[in-house]
């Protein structure tokens, strides 16, 4: 059992990786404002910026992990998740990236197609009068 009891909280390389990038630049950011260095505050503002787009690729290559509950054999942060070319169900990364699992597809009805639904149903006074 771990110090969070027994979940997954999502340690995955993909998300190692990202917040490694992000720590990285905010500390090269952070020396550049001391040291009043725009090419430092450059370099740094880089590196934060490149965590989010190398996280979201390495999720899309299968580092990163669906959210919600796993087997217990899929928590190691070395394991990689062969299902993420399909898509993860309510992954944004994964819809930006056009993966979208599949699902049921819910279809919106409106006030007017109500309506219009149900003038086409009522009988017609000829079709009652006959």
């Amino acid at each position: 059992m771990s110090a969070h009891g027994d979940v997954d909280l999502g340690h995955t390389l993909a998300g190692w990786t990202g917040t490694a990038l992000a720590v990285a630049g905010l500390s090269v950011l952070g020396v550049a404002v001391v040291a009043v260095s725009p090419p430092l505050a450059l370099i740094g503002g880089g590196l934060g910026v490149l965590a989010g787009p190398t996280t979201w690729l390495l999720h899309l290559a299968g580092w990163g992990k669906p959210s919600g509950p796993r087997p217990r054999g899929d928590w190691p942060w070395r394991v990689r998740d062969l299902g993420a070319r399909r898509g993860h169900p309510d992954c944004l990364g994964c819809r930006m990236a056009g993966r979208r699992p599949a699902t049921v597809t819910a279809v919106r009805v409106t006030v007017a197609d109500r309506v219009a639904s149900e003038v086409l149903a009522e009988p017609t006074r000829a079709s009652i009068n006959s």
